[in-house]
């Protein structure tokens, strides 16, 4: 089985509790002495066994390898991987069984992130997924006074759109931001306005 570790604790002794994502499911397995394991790290895609389903103790994991990609040794690309697939915990908390999306964009993203700007790459995943969660609004109302939003436009978490007035924030080019909406790429964004965009993924899913 392969999966996403979201995240990791410490549980007694050097053993680990990890939180791991796979094409089917959000599952919580324990690890014998996982703190000695360099592969039980946020963030790696992992390939790896299951004992103990079904017990009343946490299934844990086995077996373990790690499937590596080549941007891993450059911090700052690594530290942008982390703090993007830190918001997946929260945002799949108390999931079971999930459809293969989640995963898969997980996978897609890091297959490219050497390739292209780590930054732009969240920011096209993100509105991948509120696109596939319903939660895009391609509008041109502010989502706080309801009133036509003209040249510029804020966002607030989730991409909501607003009034820069509204929001007291600074703002984009409201097509811009549109076209972004409706293409998926970030290709026609200059790389302040990416930033822009980066820091709201970073408040949460």
């Amino acid at each position: 089985m392969k999966g996403f570790i979201l995240s990791v604790r410490k549980a007694k002794n050097e053993d680990s509790i990890a939180l791991v994502l796979s094409p089917t499911e959000v599952r919580t397995y324990y690890r014998f002495f996982g703190a000695r394991h360099s592969i039980l790290q946020l963030g790696n895609l992992i390939d790896f066994e299951v004992e103990g389903e079904g017990s009343s103790f946490l299934p844990r994991l086995r077996s373990l390898s790690h499937m590596g990609f080549p941007w891993l040794f450059d911090k700052n690309k690594l530290l942008i991987w982390h703090n993007f697939i830190k918001r997946f915990e929260p945002h799949l908390k108390d999931t079971e069984e999930i459809e293969s999306f989640y995963f898969d964009l997980l996978l897609s993203a890091a297959k490219k992130w050497d390739k292209q700007n780590p930054k732009r790459i969240v920011c096209e995943s993100y509105v991948e997924l509120l696109d596939y969660e319903g939660r895009l609004y391609p509008e041109e109302n502010c989502y706080i006074c309801e009133q036509r939003i003209e040249e510029e436009i804020a966002l607030m978490q989730s991409f909501k759109p607003a009034h820069p007035t509204c929001l007291y924030s600074s703002a984009l080019p409201t097509k811009k931001v549109l076209d972004f909406f409706g293409t998926k790429k970030t290709v026609f964004l200059e790389d302040h306005e990416v930033d822009y965009l980066f820091e709201i993924v970073m408040k949460g899913l």
